[in-house]
């Protein structure tokens, strides 16, 4: 408990806090409220006021420094005028990194989507007929002529995407699934879970390890909606395995007249084993191999915007748009446009060089090793900063390509005799954060997923790094 003598220190504390009122009226306040809404700084000021008190109470402030609250509301207001969301640099080497973003956008969009962002646009409209359009017409056609499927459809994200098909083909219906298949991804979406809420009833066959074609032809009955194959995107099962792959899964659906569905989560549509990275199976190929419904992501390996993509045949896609869920799950007018764009650099263009996420994915060592050497010796010049090249291996995250390391080079930074810990923390909680990775007790930069402008905001914050030291 706190003393006698204590309490009446705290008192006095207490009574040389400034009044609201009197906050406000400091010079140096009414300069900084001169671009702000009156209220929000005075809710700045209470704010600001209720901690000294707090830290008062609490014995952690032991003197009232007129000027030390004057800068506390400056660094609050300064972190209230910065977005939550807002733009980083990506040091960590991880490509589609789920926490920052995944795919970065193809540059050669930004004007269109400044141009669907700040103006009307044609996104129900059908302008050659006058009249209301559908929203899903801006990516169908290209959808259809890319892939040979004969509907699609775009909902939020892939979950939604599986969701909606489940409850639209098979809504009190079995719907046959693999136990090597029953994949759990980031957020607890697990494919048991998404089958309880579309209303299918899930039916396991095989074992973890090993499936087999008599599993799925002894299971299937009259009361089965679907055959459902899931890629295993973020895990991979080695040893003593066996699965039926999606060509055979689509053979034995048609032989017994059941509609066959493919999760196939990450949504490539390059064969980046002619980059010397792990296969990974294309949208084309599972397409081709016959199964009625495919779905995939729109912002892992695809390199767009977060997106669910369904494609298959027409019966099943128009099903699906006549769904309630449909509306509840569809995109809006930034993710249409930005998806458009970036089909059509597939179709038009050349998605390795044009989409970043397949860019940085299939960088050449020497252009990395040059880059690092170009961010090196930018870094070099500052005083108290150490640093130099170093080999690691980059990810490309989002759930793809499990066990894959893409060798990569990045620099390794120091300050002082500054802690790793400590660096890491001031480079994450500068204005445009910084992320890097503590690789051997040593912050490091990976080239690879950094950006051309980002070398200016590293060089710029370490300078204000060792400013501070």
């Amino acid at each position: 408990m706190a003393t006698e003598k204590e309490n009446t220190g705290n008192q006095n504390l207490f009574r040389l806090l400034p009044s609201v009122d009197d906050f406000l009226k400091l010079p140096q306040v009414v300069e900084l409220g001169e671009t702000r809404n009156h209220d929000s700084l005075v809710n700045a000021v209470r704010l600001v006021l209720e901690r000294w008190r707090q830290g008062i109470s609490e014995g952690t402030i032991h003197s009232v420094d007129i000027s030390a609250l004057v800068e506390d509301l400056r660094t609050l207001l300064h972190e209230r005028d910065l977005h939550s969301l807002r733009r980083v640099v990506n040091g960590t080497g991880i490509i589609v990194h789920t926490n920052l973003g995944r795919s970065l956008l193809p540059p050669a969009l930004e004007q269109q989507l400044k141009e669907v962002a700040f103006h009307y646009n044609t996104l129900e409209y059908d302008v050659s007929e006058g009249e209301r359009g559908s929203r899903y017409a801006h990516v169908e056609g290209l959808l259809k002529e890319l892939l040979g499927v004969e509907g699609a459809l775009v909902v939020n994200n892939n979950a939604a995407a599986v969701l909606l098909a489940l409850n639209t083909l098979a809504k009190g219906k079995e719907v046959i699934v693999s136990r090597g298949e029953l994949i759990e991804i980031g957020g607890s979406f697990r494919i048991p879970d998404v089958m309880t809420q579309s209303g299918a009833i899930l039916k396991e066959v095989g074992t973890t390890n090993r499936t087999r074609v008599e599993d799925y032809t002894g299971a299937i009955s009259e009361n089965t909606g679907l055959l459902f194959k899931a890629h295993t995107s973020n895990y991979r099962i080695i040893g003593f395995t066996q699965e039926v792959d999606v060509g055979t899964l689509a053979r034995i659906g048609k032989s017994h007249n059941v509609p066959t569905m493919m999760d196939l989560g990450s949504g490539v549509m390059v064969d980046l084993a002619l980059q010397g990275i792990d296969h990974e199976p294309t949208v084309q190929e599972v397409v081709n191999a016959g199964v009625d419904i495919v779905t995939f992501s729109g912002d892992k390996l695809l390199g767009g915007p977060q997106a669910g993509i369904i494609v298959g045949k027409k019966a099943f896609i128009d099903a699906m748009k006549k769904n309630p869920l449909t509306r509840a799950l569809r995109v809006d007018k930034l993710c249409l446009t930005m998806l458009e764009g970036t089909l059509r650099i597939y179709r038009d263009g050349n998605p390795m060089e044009m989409i970043p996420t397949l860019h940085m994915m299939a960088m050449p060592m020497e252009q990395l090793e040059e880059r690092a050497n170009r961010l090196n010796d930018m870094l070099s010049t500052i005083k108290d900063v150490n640093c130099c090249v170093v080999q690691v291996n980059s990810a490309p995250g989002g759930g793809s390509l499990p066990g894959q390391q893409l060798p990569s080079f990045g620099v390794s930074v120091e300050v002082g005799s500054m802690s790793e810990v400590e660096l890491e923390r001031r480079l994450r909680q500068r204005d445009i954060p910084i992320i890097s990775r503590i690789v051997e007790n040593k912050v490091i930069l990976d080239v690879r997923t950094l950006l051309d402008e980002d070398f200016q905001v590293i060089f710029d914050a370490l300078q204000d790094i060792v400013s501070c030291v």
